[in-house]
């Protein structure tokens, strides 16, 4: 499991998704939450996947859903990574459901 690092994307001018995309890892990685922060995924191979954050909490001793991200073919998506999906060291834990191809990265928008 990879620890991704926040990109700071200032409000005076964006910046390429692709630019800050690593691999995404085999065993799934982590990622900062908070707010402004969202998680990038590029997915170039030739079959949708999907990118699950596990939610850790619960509400009246009933778990929350994960959320799951699903990227076409071809396609790029973005969920965000909310202080819902920080686990004990506050990071986010996601899995993917293939990996070859994929690329992904963390963003903080306004800062």
């Amino acid at each position: 499991m990879a620890a991704l690092n926040l990109i700071k994307m200032p409000v005076d001018g964006g910046v390429s998704l692709d630019a800050g995309a690593v691999a995404a890892s085999g065993g799934g990685d982590t990622a900062p939450t908070g707010a402004g922060c969202f998680l990038y995924v590029k997915n170039g191979s030739g079959a949708s996947i999907t990118a699950t954050l596990a939610t850790p909490g619960e509400v009246d001793g009933l778990a929350v859903a994960d959320a799951v991200l699903t990227v076409p073919a071809g396609a790029a998506g973005a969920i965000p990574l909310a202080a819902v999906f920080a686990g004990a060291n506050s990071r986010a834990s996601i899995t993917y459901s293939a990996v070859t191809t994929v690329t992904v990265a963390a963003y903080q928008v306004g800062s």
